[in-house]
């Protein structure tokens, strides 16, 4: 079965002369860049939730010593998050065809027999297994929930974030074993000869650089019709993006949104002037306020963009509201604003309540805000009043805001 050339298992089932050492290796030297920067912004996004303030910011309850790292997420720079994410989502996705040319490289160790030569030959499949299989879900996972497509079983946190520990333990373990004959095979100090190679290779027609040009032009194209949604100028290049060819509207309000009013059902009724009242309670009592009462409170101005995990993000937006750490001060926290959970109008779904470390809420750009761009926030935006923080990630700047509780959580 092993010889036998019209199967897999037989080194001359494979006949592209393009597979060989140095073509894997090229491959695998721009993956180890890149893998280990989407691990790092992975990582660095993971923090920005404050998963350690308050259970509901917490997707990964079980996370155990790999929230080791966490730390306060900061609100300056106020665009930290929006290139972040940004990086994130649009690197992998430029790395996608990398990733598939390098799979195809080396797909005949795959079927090598015998599956195990020793106890060490096993423990490197199993390894590999790990790796592949890491990879695959990390990339499949992330690309499905960009598109907004959930299709995979339970929430996406998690699944996201253990995935991306066990891939990365065998990625590094990997490299740690293959990088010496790697920069080996990249300095050409050995001939290029391995089973990678085919005993009885096809006539090539294209050169291995060529092929690697054609990668790399995979990666440009993916680069070029994704990395637009992070700028309002280039969004309409952003072909592959949810919120990069939608249009959004114009006008003050006329910048992207991932959930409407209809999709959150929040009815007309819960927001008119006659029924809606925001709550505030802290450690002095609890106040009801319209938004007559707090538009009659002092009101200040920030810019500040909004950026979302799915790596869409809008320029600076002109918001104008009551601060945060001033509604903390009513409910007796003058000096000192503590941490505040908030809540919102909408009843379903996740983060449709959040926490904000006492740092963010001292912030003087952090608003519950009224209006953008010089008029009433749109329900869509979150009317009658919506949360806005320098730095945070989109679905902690909540919106239809209903209730805000000051104290430590």
């Amino acid at each position: 079965m092993r010889d036998d050339p019209r199967l897999p298992t037989s080194p001359r089932f494979w006949r592209s002369p393009l597979r060989g050492p140095w073509f894997t290796s090229v491959l695998g030297v721009v993956l180890l860049v890149g893998v280990t920067a989407l691990f790092v912004t992975g990582l660095v996004s993971y923090a920005a939730y404050n998963p350690d303030l308050s259970p509901v910011n917490d997707k990964t309850p079980d996370k155990g010593v790999l929230g080791f790292y966490l730390f306060a997420w900061p609100t300056d720079p106020p665009w930290l998050y929006r290139f972040n994410q940004g990086v994130h989502v649009t690197l992998g996705i430029t790395l996608i065809p990398v990733l598939l040319a390098k799979l195809w490289s080396v797909v005949p160790r795959l079927f090598a027999l015998p599956p195990a030569r020793s106890l060490a030959h096993a423990l490197e499949r199993i390894s590999l297994l790990l790796l592949v299989g890491g990879g695959l879900f990390e990339f499949v996972t992330g690309v499905l929930n960009v598109q907004l497509d959930y299709v995979f079983p339970g929430s996406f946190y998690p699944l996201h974030f253990y995935g991306a520990w066990v891939f990365f333990a065998a990625f590094v373990a990997h490299a740690l074993l293959k990088m010496p004959t790697a920069l080996r095979n990249l300095r050409g100090l050995r001939e290029e000869r391995n089973d990678l190679v085919p005993p009885r290779p096809d006539e090539p027609t294209v050169s291995r650089r060529g092929a690697l040009w054609f990668v790399g032009g995979g990666s440009l194209l993916l680069f070029v019709t994704t990395a637009g949604q992070n700028f309002d100028a280039l969004r309409r290049t952003a072909l592959l993006a949810p919120h990069g060819w939608a249009d959004p509207g114009s006008g003050p309000n006329g910048f992207q949104i991932n959930k409407t009013a209809a999709y959150a059902r929040i009815a007309p009724a819960e927001t008119s002037a006659d029924v809606w009242r925001l709550v505030v309670t802290g450690r002095s009592g609890t106040l009801r306020l319209s938004r007559a009462q707090l538009v009659g409170l002092p009101l200040y101005s920030s810019a500040l963009p909004i950026a979302c995990v799915e790596g869409w993000s809008t320029s600076d937006q002109w918001w104008r509201g009551v601060r945060l750490r001033d509604l903390a001060a009513l409910v007796g926290f003058e000096d000192d604003p503590p941490d505040v959970f908030v809540e919102s109008l909408q009843r379903h779904g996740a983060f449709r309540r959040a926490a904000l470390r006492a740092n963010q809420v001292a912030d003087p750009r952090s608003l519950l805000a009224l209006y953008v761009n010089g008029e009433d926030l749109s329900p869509d935006h979150g009317y009658p009043a919506r949360v806005i923080v320098p730095a945070a990630p989109g679905v902690l700047n909540t919106k239809w805001v209903a209730r805000l509780t000051f104290g430590d959580l």
